[in-house]
């Protein structure tokens, strides 16, 4: 496809915010965490920007060449709670990003107790493409590179998918259902979906 792909630094962590601020803000799962479109606008940035943290620390950001699109991965372990010695992120997400807002919160705890333990596999928290350029196929070359890569090394990976048009992305990409889909409460579903290497 002709997408150049560098993994993403320090020094784009402002522009990976602004990213993934554009492409999620009429997300279904970010209208829910934030219902109130001018809340939303001013509180969504700081929870991107604990995501892009997190995720530069411990993870992988790719991030296309002319900064149109990223991807949030982190590796994860076969037991990610005999690792984790911080049982309450998703409280302290909340109490930094939006304290007053349970579904901050809600949504972290959610989403752990449905992620698949047992075998080691890469984790697809989060991919987004400024919405002036949906469906030029960078979301596609972004997760393919990282795909590519666990294919070599016989990796599964996993993703909740967040609205149907981004699971059937996953689909065509060899990601199967993984379980039941999270309702969350008086909103919209997540769709855990999990990938075998050399699925696609």
């Amino acid at each position: 496809m002709g997408v150049v792909i560098r993994a993403a630094g320090a020094d784009d962590r402002e522009t990976v915010v602004r990213l993934l601020d554009e492409a999620f803000q009429d997300d279904p799962v970010s209208n829910w965490v934030f219902p109130g479109a001018e809340h939303r606008r001013a509180r969504h940035p700081g929870l991107m920007a604990a995501f892009t943290d997190l995720v530069l620390a411990e993870g992988r950001v790719d991030l296309t060449e002319d900064a149109a699109a990223c991807a949030l991965w982190l590796p994860m372990p076969a037991d990610p709670h005999a690792e984790d010695s911080d049982e309450d992120g998703p409280a302290q997400l909340r109490a930094a990003v939006d304290p007053d807002n349970e579904r901050v919160e809600l949504i972290g705890r959610l989403t752990q107790d449905i992620h698949p333990t047992g075998r080691a596999h890469e984790y697809l928290w989060m991919i987004g493409v400024t919405p002036k350029r949906q469906g030029e196929g960078l979301g596609t070359a972004l997760i393919q590179h990282v795909l590519d890569r666990c294919d070599r090394e016989g990796l599964p990976a996993y993703l909740e998918a967040s609205s149907d048009r981004s699971r059937a992305l996953y689909a065509r990409l060899g990601f199967e259902p993984a379980g039941e889909p999270l309702a969350l409460p008086d909103g919209p579903h997540m769709w855990p979906m999990w990938r075998e290497p050399g699925a696609s």
